[in-house]
């Protein structure tokens, strides 16, 4: 059973010194992070990017994770109560924001969700997200559509896509005219216009959770566990387009 994401490496994954599961909507700012500890330490480390949900089941499998960074404390409770996590290394990392994205070419300037020129922006197109009964991004996306009184006159356009990455993927493309997605992912890709913020209360405050999984454990991931927390992984989280949360 092959447990990597198409975003990541099957065999990556089982020649690394650290192996992490971690939201596709971290990659970025992961690959510099990554890129800046190897480079430091001589370590090398394997990133499985996809859904939270995905990854949460995976590990919950036996799939080889060594530190699991999801979008949602949701998904690390899951982990939790089956005692797949490592006791005391849980801990709030990072927050993020929900924004309503369209490809360049095609943004039209709209004042907030209430105006009209939302509907016509979108016609007869998609509004691609990430699966909004599963990958957190979608799930607070709906919750903030539901919020606003937008859902039920939405839904049936909705393209649902694997994870975050890939609804900004369709919009980025120009496939779907509208997409909701993280500002971090807006941040990631050029190809894309912010039309809209969320309002932070139409959703559950977007969290990312991170903590070590049960396994063998070692020096290598206790370094890029500590690495992660460190300043210069701050810089480039915040850079990407997160918040770093001060516990």
């Amino acid at each position: 059973m092959i447990f990597a994401s198409s975003l990541g490496s099957a065999t990556g994954v089982l020649a690394a010194d650290v192996t992490v599961f971690a939201a596709a909507s971290l990659k970025n700012a992961l690959d510099k992070i990554t890129t800046s500890f190897e480079a430091q330490t001589g370590y090398s480390v394997s990133l499985s990017l996809a859904g939270s949900s995905l990854l949460a089941r995976q590990i919950a499998l036996g799939a080889p994770a060594d530190i699991f960074l999801p979008a949602s404390p949701d998904w690390m409770d899951h982990l939790q109560e089956q005692n797949r996590l490592v006791p005391g290394s849980r801990r709030a990392l990072l927050s993020n924001r929900l924004v309503l994205v369209a490809p360049n070419q095609s943004a039209r300037a709209i004042t907030g969700f209430e105006d009209p020129a939302l509907f016509a922006q979108l016609g007869q197109g998609k509004l691609a997200m990430a699966l909004v009964e599963a990958v957190p991004a979608g799930i607070y996306g709906k919750s903030a559509l539901e919020t606003l009184g937008l859902w039920q006159d939405l839904a049936p356009h909705i393209a649902q896509t694997d994870n975050v990455r890939a609804a900004l993927a369709l919009v980025a493309a120009g496939a779907a005219p509208l997409g909701v997605v993280y500002a971090s992912d807006a941040q990631a890709d050029p190809r894309v216009t912010v039309l809209a913020d969320f309002p932070s209360q139409s959703h559950a405050p977007i969290r990312y959770p991170l903590a070590q999984v049960q396994g063998a454990g070692g020096p290598a991931i206790d370094a890029f566990f500590i690495y992660l927390q460190g300043p210069e992984a701050q810089e480039a989280f915040v850079s990407a387009g997160f918040d770093v949360i001060a516990e």
